[in-house]
């Protein structure tokens, strides 16, 4: 063989594999990082709706997107940890769930032009993560666990139709609970409720302000909050005790015969939500221009425990026990 033909084809051997070689990193999967702040749930079903609403719309999990998880066990002192972890890996997108994980990934991404998709953040205005409901903030909009609160006193009307006073306990440290807790408040007068709160601001005085509802409450609605929910047997205990039924606004509680009744957004929806909303941005549209996302009334359901309601003394009204096709064992 010539030494020019040699030369030759040497060189279309090199440019194939380079040509492969290319195209082969073309193909490998985007990453993706997800922010927790702890095992739950609801918030272990809204990872799975939004990895599911990606799939939908074309990333398929270990062919054309991969996942880094993490969470903190509820500690916010370890987010920014997590947070800096995950923003190594050079993601394309993070996902961070829950309001403290989002406010904190909102400061310590600015300007790395990583964006950013929330979820399980009841207001995203109050909390600031937005600058308003109609449009998402310079890298960052998501999806929101609003719960319409007039249906949820709807239902407690339903189920309790002697109650008059909404006893409400949430955590005042937390942006999530105190937007709530004003929406509730304005929707309580309409619904004939006199609005009762008390504040918890730490696990271990659950018992202690749960029995302070006593006397000044006919039934208790536990928002979704992040320090009341992961401790949400505490909170049925202490309720019981004070002989005061618990609406839930998580429906697993409901489930497991702890609770007796909820009115509950369902979480993987509020993920299949946010999931869409990633896959607009990395087909190129800007979060600012994405609005927030809210759960439809149809994104919610009832929920009632015959177990719970028994140990609570509460007799399910026939409306509610034959035709909502809501009551679990």
């Amino acid at each position: 063989m010539s030494r020019l033909k040699s030369t030759w084809l040497s060189g279309l051997v090199v440019a194939g594999a380079m040509a492969w070689g290319l195209g082969t990193a073309a193909a490998d999967p985007i990453r993706i990082g997800i922010a927790n702040f702890g095992e739950h749930p609801q918030l272990s079903a809204s990872i799975a709706g939004f990895k599911k609403a990606l799939a939908e719309n074309g990333f398929v999990e270990g062919t054309d997107v991969v996942y880094t998880e993490s969470h903190t066990n509820f500690d916010a002192s370890l987010v920014p940890q997590m947070i800096a972890k995950l923003q190594a890996e050079q993601p394309k997108l993070i996902y961070t769930i829950t309001t403290p994980v989002s406010q904190i990934a909102k400061k310590a991404l600015a300007g790395s032009g990583i964006p950013v998709v929330f979820s399980a953040v009841t207001d995203p205005v109050a909390a600031k993560l937005v600058p308003s409901w109609e449009a998402g903030d310079e890298g960052m909009t998501g999806a929101t666990d609003l719960q319409d609160v007039a249906a949820v006193m709807a239902f407690t009307r339903k189920l309790l139709p002697e109650a008059k006073r909404f006893g409400v306990p949430y955590n005042p440290g937390e942006a999530n609970d105190t937007a709530l807790l004003d929406k509730i408040k304005q929707a309580a007068p309409a619904a004939g409720f006199e609005v009762v709160a008390v504040g918890v601001d730490n696990v271990n005085d659950i018992q202690q302000r749960i029995a302070s509802f006593a006397g000044k409450a006919d039934v208790i609605y536990t928002p979704a909050s992040n320090l009341l929910q992961p401790a949400i047997g505490a909170v049925s205990a202490a309720a019981r005790q004070a002989e005061i039924p618990i609406v839930n606004s998580d429906d697993g509680a409901v489930r497991d015969g702890v609770v007796p009744a909820s009115f509950a957004v369902n979480y993987e929806q509020v993920g299949v939500n946010a999931g869409k909303i990633a896959a607009e941005i990395l087909k190129g549209k800007d979060p600012k221009t994405i609005a927030p996302s809210r759960p439809s009334y149809e994104d919610h359901a009832p929920l009632i425990s015959k177990k719970a309601t028994a140990a609570f003394g509460i007799e399910v009204p026939a409306s509610l026990a034959t035709d909502c096709g809501c009551v679990v064992d």
